[in-house]
């Protein structure tokens, strides 16, 4: 199973992602208190180690913007949390052939659609992966037992409210990845113990 810790902002983020080792981090490049811009990011890009995927978080943005810092070795995947659809994901594909992880909202009140942009995201060669969260950064769990009659036949991820103290339940649900923003922090920043932890946590996952 795989790990990433995303809303990655300071240059102390990257020591600790350097020392834990998870498979992906984020940088998100929509609003958000996280928010970095790209001279910003590209900065924390250059102190990277190999071997850790750096992903673009997105919401509604120009897909020039986003084939911009694939091109530039910025970003290697874009994580697409708004409106985007295939078409969207398509003209993206066309300029800069970058992966899409493709988020999909589940909560009580929007089973149906959910199915539905499930059947259609997870359907299309397009999407190379899929994550489930209940909402844009809220840091709130959903209620996880919506997923057991859901068929996800793409490789997903599982966000949203996952910390220390869950993310035993977040691995029995078996994504492809779990991915973690606020339960990595500490009074609003990354907290390199915890980063640490989690990181163990899901590496020791057989």
């Amino acid at each position: 199973m795989k790990i990433k810790i995303c809303g990655l902002f300071r240059s102390e983020d990257i020591d600790y992602v350097n020392e834990a080792r998870p498979d992906y981090v984020g940088f998100v490049f929509a609003e958000s208190r996280r928010q970095v811009s790209p001279e910003q990011a590209a900065n924390l890009r250059s102190r990277l180690i190999n071997g850790i995927v750096p992903v673009g978080v997105f919401v509604n943005a120009p897909a020039a913007n986003i084939a911009a810092l694939y091109r530039d070795g910025v970003i290697s995947i874009a994580q697409l949390h708004g409106a985007e659809d295939e078409d969207y994901i398509k003209r993206l594909k066309n300029l800069c052939g970058i992966p899409v992880i493709k988020t999909i909202i589940l909560d009580e009140q929007n089973l149906s659609s959910f199915s539905l942009l499930l059947r259609t995201f997870g359907s299309t060669p397009l999407t190379d992966f899929l994550l489930i969260d209940s909402g844009a950064g809220t840091g709130k769990t959903f209620n996880w037992d919506l997923l057991e009659p859901q068929k996800v036949d793409r490789p997903w991820f599982l966000a949203g409210g996952i910390n220390l103290d869950n993310i035993d339940t977040s691995i029995a649900l078996k994504p492809y990845a779990i991915d973690v923003s606020s339960g990595a922090e500490t009074d609003g920043v990354k907290d390199r113990e915890k980063i640490i932890q989690l990181t163990l946590q899901v590496k020791s996952e057989k």
